[in-house]
């Protein structure tokens, strides 16, 4: 009995802080447009502001945002008024989260910071607060009630002040054209850093995996070779396995709408030349070179362009397994 009334407490709070995260989608407006906007044009940091508990969720908000481009850091607003406002600057953003607004805190080094002339975005879930209404932008993260029973352990409101953060770091992404290669970049250490670190050789698919035929094979037995090897394309190498070109899914669905008869020798359907990439190059560079291609797999060759294999995006990042795809030659 007791577990079945754990359970059912677990699941109370975990339904009200959803709750909590799901009613904030009615309350977005052009205030959060605003405040993306304000960040993504200055040319300086947002400076996260908080205490206690939400002083916490600001420390986790800095490191989503540092950790997508976007350069933040956090102000402990007691350490603001011992001189560590002194890191505070015109072209900074000021972002403070107090889910009454009237922490204070924060009101108390507001002052200073609006002598600086840096902007402010509040998270708070009083927008009648005194903070509130010193701050350019005010973002509503009010909650109902939280899922302490008491009602006053910070528990739904923190939730949803951290689900908020995540949402302006994620539309910062947009804004500032953050890619997948610039997240490797700023993620150098742990397995995915070590993993980039490695060479191609190290997960390329090679061997009898390869879906590969020689100069003049039959175009309609290439197409078996394509079917039966399901990776959305097949390589063309001559007897000394000297990369030719290759055929895909898409090459054969144009030759047919072109109403072109698949008969005669693969050479004459194949594009020549595919792109390739050298079995030394490192990992890193390798996703790199698949974003600027836009594309997910690329053919592997030694420095006398002899095949050695071919990788996918998926090999890379350690996904495990291979999955149908189409090369773009």
């Amino acid at each position: 009995m007791a577990t079945d009334q754990t359970i059912a407490q677990a699941k109370e709070v975990l339904k009200i802080e959803a709750e909590s995260i799901l009613s904030l989608m009615n309350r977005l407006d052009r205030n959060f447009s605003r405040a993306v906007n304000l960040i993504w044009k200055s040319k300086g940091r947002v400076i996260v502001t908080g205490i206690g508990k939400s002083g916490l969720i600001g420390k986790k908000i800095v490191a989503t945002l540092t950790s997508t481009g976007t350069h933040a850091l956090f102000l402990h607003p007691v350490e603001g008024l011992h001189g560590d406002l002194g890191i505070v600057t015109k072209d900074d953003v000021l972002l403070a989260i107090s889910n009454s607004g009237e922490t204070q805190e924060l009101l108390m080094i507001i002052g200073s910071v609006q002598a600086i002339g840096t902007p402010l975005i509040v998270f708070t879930g009083n927008p009648a607060s005194s903070l509130a209404r010193v701050s350019e932008v005010v973002i509503d993260v009010g909650v109902e009630r939280e899922a302490c029973p008491f009602g006053l352990t910070p528990t739904s409101s923190t939730t949803a002040a951290l689900a908020m953060g995540d949402a302006l770091a994620v539309a910062l992404i947009g804004k500032r054209k953050f890619r997948e290669q610039d997240f490797y970049k700023l993620h150098p250490g742990g397995t995915l850093g070590l993993r980039l670190r490695e060479k191609v050789r190290d997960v390329m698919i090679s061997g009898e995996r390869i879906p590969r035929v020689f100069k003049g094979t039959p175009v309609l037995q290439a197409i078996e070779v394509l079917d039966e090897k399901n990776m959305g394309f097949v390589l063309v190498t001559n007897k000394k396995d000297r990369l030719l070109g290759i055929l895909t899914d898409g090459d054969v669905r144009r030759h047919i709408r072109k109403g072109r008869t698949l008969q005669g020798p693969i050479d004459g359907f194949m594009t020549p030349n595919p792109r390739t990439i050298g079995e030394d190059t490192t990992l890193g560079e390798t996703i790199e070179a698949m974003q600027q291609r836009e594309i997910t797999t690329l053919v592997v060759v030694n420095g006398k362009n002899r095949l050695m294999g071919y990788v996918h995006l998926h090999d890379i990042l350690g996904r495990g397994g291979t999955l149908k795809m189409t090369v773009i030659p």
